[in-house]
Protein backbone atom coordinates (compact mmCIF):
# COMPACT_ATOMS: atom_id res chain seq x y z
CA UNK A 1 0.00 0.00 0.00
CA UNK A 2 1.60 3.18 -0.61
CA UNK A 3 1.12 6.79 1.25
CA UNK A 4 -1.69 8.10 -0.09
CA UNK A 5 -3.87 4.88 -0.12
CA UNK A 6 -2.70 4.34 3.87
CA UNK A 7 -3.62 8.09 4.34
CA UNK A 8 -6.98 7.45 2.74
CA UNK A 9 -7.80 4.95 5.08
CA UNK A 10 -6.67 6.46 7.79
CA UNK A 11 -9.08 8.86 7.03
CA UNK A 12 -11.63 6.87 6.12
CA UNK A 13 -11.52 5.06 9.19
CA UNK A 14 -10.41 1.85 8.36
CA UNK A 15 -8.60 -0.66 11.05
CA UNK A 16 -9.47 -0.06 14.76
CA UNK A 17 -10.94 3.58 14.71
CA UNK A 18 -13.24 3.48 17.39
CA UNK A 19 -11.08 1.83 20.07
CA UNK A 20 -7.51 2.64 19.83
CA UNK A 21 -6.94 6.24 19.07
CA UNK A 22 -9.34 9.61 20.38
CA UNK A 23 -8.78 11.64 17.20
CA UNK A 24 -10.03 8.52 15.15
CA UNK A 25 -12.86 7.76 17.32
CA UNK A 26 -13.52 12.13 17.08
CA UNK A 27 -13.22 12.06 13.39
CA UNK A 28 -15.63 8.30 12.93
CA UNK A 29 -18.08 9.92 15.43
CA UNK A 30 -18.67 13.41 13.47
CA UNK A 31 -18.69 11.55 10.18
CA UNK A 32 -21.23 9.21 11.41
CA UNK A 33 -23.51 12.10 12.47
CA UNK A 34 -23.05 13.86 8.71
CA UNK A 35 -23.95 10.61 7.25
CA UNK A 36 -27.14 10.22 9.31
CA UNK A 37 -27.94 14.40 9.11
CA UNK A 38 -27.87 13.33 5.36
CA UNK A 39 -30.14 10.61 5.13
CA UNK A 40 -32.40 12.49 7.51
CA UNK A 41 -32.62 15.26 5.23
CA UNK A 42 -31.74 17.66 8.21
CA UNK A 43 -30.56 20.93 7.62
CA UNK A 44 -26.88 21.41 6.42
CA UNK A 45 -24.62 20.02 8.74
CA UNK A 46 -22.28 22.97 9.86
CA UNK A 47 -19.84 23.15 12.06
CA UNK A 48 -21.89 24.68 14.94
CA UNK A 49 -23.88 21.21 14.19
CA UNK A 50 -20.32 19.49 14.63
CA UNK A 51 -20.04 21.21 18.08
CA UNK A 52 -23.04 20.11 19.20
CA UNK A 53 -22.18 16.47 17.98
CA UNK A 54 -19.22 16.34 19.40
CA UNK A 55 -20.15 17.91 23.08
CA UNK A 56 -23.44 14.80 23.08
CA UNK A 57 -20.56 12.69 21.80
CA UNK A 58 -18.39 13.78 24.85
CA UNK A 59 -21.07 13.82 27.57
CA UNK A 60 -21.70 10.55 27.06
CA UNK A 61 -18.18 9.32 26.82
CA UNK A 62 -17.50 11.77 29.78
CA UNK A 63 -14.38 13.20 27.87
CA UNK A 64 -14.22 16.74 29.60
CA UNK A 65 -10.66 17.74 30.71
CA UNK A 66 -10.92 18.46 34.42
CA UNK A 67 -6.97 18.79 34.93
CA UNK A 68 -6.85 22.27 33.15
CA UNK A 69 -4.38 24.78 35.03
CA UNK A 70 -3.62 27.95 33.70
CA UNK A 71 -1.09 28.71 35.80
CA UNK A 72 1.04 26.40 33.11
CA UNK A 73 0.46 28.61 30.40
CA UNK A 74 3.64 28.49 28.24
CA UNK A 75 2.78 30.10 24.88
CA UNK A 76 -0.41 30.92 22.39
CA UNK A 77 -0.76 31.33 18.71
CA UNK A 78 -3.65 32.16 16.56
CA UNK A 79 -5.48 28.84 16.98
CA UNK A 80 -4.33 27.63 20.39
CA UNK A 81 -3.16 27.85 24.11
CA UNK A 82 0.23 25.68 25.86
CA UNK A 83 0.29 24.83 28.60
CA UNK A 84 3.43 22.92 30.74
CA UNK A 85 1.50 19.14 30.98
CA UNK A 86 2.27 17.44 34.82
CA UNK A 87 4.74 15.17 33.26
CA UNK A 88 7.26 18.26 32.36
CA UNK A 89 8.33 15.90 29.06
CA UNK A 90 4.99 16.57 27.91
CA UNK A 91 2.86 20.00 26.91
CA UNK A 92 -0.89 19.77 26.34
CA UNK A 93 -3.05 22.56 23.89
CA UNK A 94 -6.39 23.92 23.70
CA UNK A 95 -7.59 24.37 20.11
CA UNK A 96 -10.27 25.99 19.21
CA UNK A 97 -9.83 24.74 15.25
CA UNK A 98 -9.99 28.71 14.27
CA UNK A 99 -8.57 27.62 11.04
CA UNK A 100 -10.38 24.64 10.01
CA UNK A 101 -14.17 24.86 8.47
CA UNK A 102 -14.77 22.09 9.67
CA UNK A 103 -13.78 20.01 13.45
CA UNK A 104 -13.27 17.05 11.02
CA UNK A 105 -11.19 18.98 8.85
CA UNK A 106 -9.09 19.52 12.20
CA UNK A 107 -9.13 15.95 13.65
CA UNK A 108 -7.99 14.65 10.01
CA UNK A 109 -5.11 17.23 10.05
CA UNK A 110 -3.93 15.54 13.39
CA UNK A 111 -3.93 11.95 12.21
CA UNK A 112 -2.16 13.51 8.78
CA UNK A 113 0.74 15.16 11.47
CA UNK A 114 0.72 11.97 13.31
CA UNK A 115 0.86 9.38 10.60
CA UNK A 116 3.91 12.00 9.22
CA UNK A 117 5.94 13.53 12.68
CA UNK A 118 5.14 10.00 14.74
CA UNK A 119 8.33 12.15 17.34
CA UNK A 120 5.81 15.06 17.95
CA UNK A 121 2.56 12.94 17.58
CA UNK A 122 -0.75 14.45 19.18
CA UNK A 123 -2.59 12.77 21.89
CA UNK A 124 -5.93 13.64 21.96
CA UNK A 125 -6.41 13.80 25.47
CA UNK A 126 -10.38 15.13 26.19
CA UNK A 127 -12.21 18.49 25.60
CA UNK A 128 -12.60 21.94 27.07
CA UNK A 129 -15.12 24.75 27.07
CA UNK A 130 -14.92 28.30 28.30
CA UNK A 131 -17.44 30.84 27.58
CA UNK A 132 -19.24 28.66 24.76
CA UNK A 133 -16.50 28.54 22.83
CA UNK A 134 -15.43 24.07 22.25
CA UNK A 135 -11.38 23.44 22.47
CA UNK A 136 -10.06 20.12 21.77
CA UNK A 137 -7.15 19.44 24.35
CA UNK A 138 -3.83 17.60 22.48
CA UNK A 139 -1.36 16.35 24.45
CA UNK A 140 2.50 16.55 22.28
CA UNK A 141 5.95 15.79 23.48
CA UNK A 142 7.86 18.70 24.99
CA UNK A 143 10.49 19.92 22.34
CA UNK A 144 13.44 21.73 24.06
CA UNK A 145 14.86 24.65 21.44
CA UNK A 146 18.93 24.29 21.20
CA UNK A 147 18.91 26.40 17.92
CA UNK A 148 17.19 28.88 15.67
CA UNK A 149 15.32 26.63 12.73
CA UNK A 150 16.83 27.63 9.40
CA UNK A 151 13.55 27.70 7.24
CA UNK A 152 15.41 27.23 4.35
CA UNK A 153 16.62 23.45 5.50
CA UNK A 154 13.06 22.93 6.22
CA UNK A 155 12.04 24.05 2.66
CA UNK A 156 14.68 21.70 1.03
CA UNK A 157 13.35 18.92 3.49
CA UNK A 158 9.67 19.30 2.71
CA UNK A 159 10.79 19.08 -1.02
CA UNK A 160 12.99 15.88 -0.99
CA UNK A 161 9.60 14.32 0.49
CA UNK A 162 7.30 15.98 -2.09
CA UNK A 163 6.08 19.05 -1.04
CA UNK A 164 6.44 21.87 -3.11
CA UNK A 165 6.47 25.49 -2.06
CA UNK A 166 4.03 27.57 -2.58
CA UNK A 167 4.05 30.93 -1.16
CA UNK A 168 5.57 32.40 2.40
CA UNK A 169 5.30 28.96 4.46
CA UNK A 170 2.85 27.07 2.91
CA UNK A 171 3.52 23.86 0.99
CA UNK A 172 1.56 21.45 -1.22
CA UNK A 173 1.99 17.90 -2.49
CA UNK A 174 0.64 17.15 -5.78
CA UNK A 175 1.39 13.50 -5.50
CA UNK A 176 -0.87 13.22 -2.03
CA UNK A 177 -3.37 16.22 -2.53
CA UNK A 178 -1.96 17.88 0.74
CA UNK A 179 -2.04 21.32 1.55
CA UNK A 180 0.25 22.08 4.39
CA UNK A 181 0.10 25.48 5.87
CA UNK A 182 1.82 27.87 8.43
CA UNK A 183 5.25 26.44 8.87
CA UNK A 184 7.45 29.47 9.97
CA UNK A 185 10.15 28.41 12.80
CA UNK A 186 7.50 28.99 15.79
CA UNK A 187 6.24 25.47 14.50
CA UNK A 188 9.10 23.78 13.29
CA UNK A 189 11.57 23.52 16.46
CA UNK A 190 15.37 22.18 16.42
CA UNK A 191 17.14 20.27 19.24
CA UNK A 192 20.91 19.44 18.05
CA UNK A 193 20.57 20.33 14.39
CA UNK A 194 17.21 17.74 14.59
CA UNK A 195 13.65 19.64 13.09
CA UNK A 196 10.95 18.95 14.95
CA UNK A 197 7.36 19.53 13.63
CA UNK A 198 5.24 20.54 16.16
CA UNK A 199 2.40 22.43 14.40
CA UNK A 200 1.45 21.38 11.47
CA UNK A 201 -2.05 22.47 9.32
CA UNK A 202 -2.46 20.03 7.12
CA UNK A 203 -5.88 20.13 4.28
CA UNK A 204 -7.17 17.41 1.75
CA UNK A 205 -7.07 18.97 -1.64
CA UNK A 206 -9.96 17.71 -3.71
CA UNK A 207 -7.33 15.78 -5.65
CA UNK A 208 -6.59 13.72 -2.06
CA UNK A 209 -9.76 11.33 -2.49
CA UNK A 210 -8.27 10.71 -6.32
CA UNK A 211 -6.40 7.09 -6.93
Amino acid sequence: MNVKHELQSIISGVGDHATTDLICAAAYHLRKSQETSRISQEPEFTKEKEAEKLISWINQNRLWFTDHDESRFIASGAEQRVYLHQDERYVYKLNDSIFYLFWSDYFHSLLIHNYFFPETAYQLIGFYEKEKTLYSVVKQPFIEITEITNVESVKEFLDKNGFLLKKNNDYFSPDLGLILEDLHDENVLTNNGVPFFIDTVFYLDASFFKK
